[in-house]
């Protein structure tokens, strides 16, 4: 039994915030949440985005360690934290819980290699970069391969740059590097029903974005100033990570790449399905099960330095 959605403190995540995500994802959140906000959420879909396929990939990350390596499942729609979102759903998850995942990844003495499963449309900005940042210091320690399987979009293609590699199924898609911000106004329809918002505040930027009015050309400016930081941070980060000139990244302007375009222009390194990746990585262990990359008390040491240092 999921637990009561908090969905006005779900709202206050998605609206007036700049989100790595594309404008589908940002579409299918809105028509989850903009009915109930307003008081019609007559037998809605309970979905925030994705089917994250939980119970599978929980058994996928569990079969493959065995093997000496571990799956990730990056599903859904990404959030900061857990604990934002007072409900259990499993279409989200956190980069909070991603990274305790991969530290954990990183002191397992008979983990050898970390794959990434991406199957997202992105989510939010805030604590992304912390999360691709940590993934990319990680890398020295272990090597941590992108499955592209189906899509890493925005956040999703961010979290994937920093990866050691990107490998991608035939079908799959990645891009849309951009940041996107939504308000919403419910003013005409407050005005309609008969109900008028009294708001009271100090400093003049206090009530910038409020939906029970207009928007205003100073709250617009703000906007325009998050969207411009958050997009210099992205487009730089991915260029970093991928070796890459930021301009190159500028030009993708946002679009969805299928995978032979994304090779050619640098973004991923492979085209393979996701399952023969596995299957090879598991073979490669497998018919060497001796073969030990580096000192296994060096590796501990490394990993908990890295946690102690890369606090989110």
């Amino acid at each position: 039994m999921h637990a009561m959605i908090n969905y006005p403190h779900i709202a206050s995540m998605v609206f007036n915030t700049p989100l790595f995500a594309t404008p589908t994802l940002v579409q299918a959140v809105r028509s989850v949440l903009e009915p109930r906000l307003l008081g019609r959420a007559h037998d809605l879909p309970q979905s925030l985005g994705m089917d994250s396929g939980g119970d599978e990939a929980r058994e996928a990350q569990r079969v493959n360690q065995g093997a000496r390596i571990t799956v990730i499942p990056v599903h859904g729609v990404l959030v900061a934290r857990r604990g934002h979102i007072t409900a259990a759903c499993e279409e989200l998850v956190s980069y909070e819980l991603l990274r305790n995942q991969i530290s954990a990844a990183l002191r397992n003495d008979s983990i050898e290699e970390i794959f990434l499963d991406f199957h997202t449309g992105g989510g939010h900005a805030m604590g992304c970069k912390e999360l691709a940042d940590f993934i990319r210091a990680s890398t020295a320690i272990k090597p941590i391969t992108a499955i592209v399987n189906f899509a890493a979009y925005s956040a999703g293609f961010y979290l994937a740059a920093a990866c050691s590699r990107i490998i991608a199924s035939p079908t799959a898609g990645v891009g849309s590097i951009g940041v996107i911000i939504e308000t919403y106004e419910v003013s005409r329809w407050e005005e309609e029903i008969g109900i008028k918002y009294n708001t009271y505040f100090r400093g003049d930027h206090k009530n910038n974005g409020s939906p029970h009015e207009p928007i205003t050309d100073q709250a617009v400016q703000e906007i325009n100033g998050m969207l411009d930081n958050s997009y210099a941070e992205f487009t730089e980060s991915v260029a970093s990570y991928r070796n890459l000139e930021v301009s190159a990244i500028v030009d993708t302007q946002a679009r969805l790449f299928r995978p032979k375009d994304a090779l050619s222009l640098g973004l991923i390194d492979e085209i393979a399905p996701a399952q023969d990746v596995i299957n090879a990585a598991v073979e490669r262990y497998t018919s060497n099960p001796s073969t030990t990359p580096r000192n296994n008390r060096s590796i501990r040491a490394q990993a908990r330095a890295l946690d102690a240092s890369c606090q989110l």
